[in-house]
């Protein structure tokens, strides 16, 4: 069968410019379509495959590496040049039960979270704040799910920032998408984990002062202000 909502596909996938340059190979990705973790070619295309198949998917830049392409930092080159057309050659080599709903061990959770956090920054970085929201709240899901064993304190800690980091990338795509009551709600989550957040203070400062509630608007601001005296906004 085909892969269903919500189960995880791994598949063997190899990309390549129209001139025949190799920029992907993977001999094994794992993903959950609709989870916006890969290029949307794979996305779209993946879901129509049957285990065992191999297909041929040409894909255009909005659904591949859009238009800024993809950079490496070692690089000063882009591996995958702006507005580039790709051609990938995928193998579905298995469709299994999403995993994130089965207890995994906190160390999982924490890599899928960064996972999906890294997915977000690049949808935000491209101006798709709708899909950049999606990947930031489905970390969330991940660092939340359930654990095989309780964390440590070092992964407790990383939980913590995990979500702190998370929940504000949620309120800047919200920002950004002009739904400002739930960016609000994101920058209360982020306070009630890390009460001294400094953007988070300052964004819904900015926020309440907005809603004429400048009172409270203040208290926020010159906290934030104490704990950043260099912050020119």
């Amino acid at each position: 069968p085909r892969p269903g909502p919500g189960q995880e596909v791994s598949v063997k996938v190899l990309g390549a410019l129209e001139d025949g340059g190799l920029v992907e190979r993977d001999p094994r990705l794992s993903f959950v379509p609709g989870h916006g973790d890969v290029v949307q070619a794979l996305e779209l295309g993946v879901p129509t495959m049957q285990p065992g198949e191999v297909s041929f998917f040409l894909a255009a830049f909005p659904y591949g590496y859009g238009s800024p392409g993809s950079w490496r930092c070692s690089r000063r080159e882009p591996d995958v040049p702006p507005e580039a057309s790709l051609l990938f050659e995928v193998t579905l080599l298995e469709v299994r039960d999403d995993p994130e709903a089965q207890p995994l061990p906190p160390a999982t959770r924490l890599c899928l979270g960064s996972q999906r956090r890294e997915r977000g920054n690049f949808h935000f970085t491209r101006g798709d704040f709708e899909a950049a929201l999606g990947s930031y709240r489905l970390a969330l899901r991940a660092l939340d799910g359930p654990a095989t064993a309780p964390p440590g304190p070092e992964e407790e800690e990383e939980l913590r920032e995990q979500r702190v980091k998370c929940l504000n990338n949620c309120a800047a795509a919200e920002l950004k998408l002009e739904r400002r009551d739930e960016a609000l709600a994101s920058c209360e989550a982020v306070l009630r984990i890390s009460p001294d957040n400094g953007r988070a203070l300052l964004r819904r400062g900015q926020l309440l002062a907005q809603q004429g509630r400048d009172e409270e608007a203040a208290i926020d601001l010159r906290r934030a202000l104490e704990l950043d005296p260099a912050n020119k906004v």
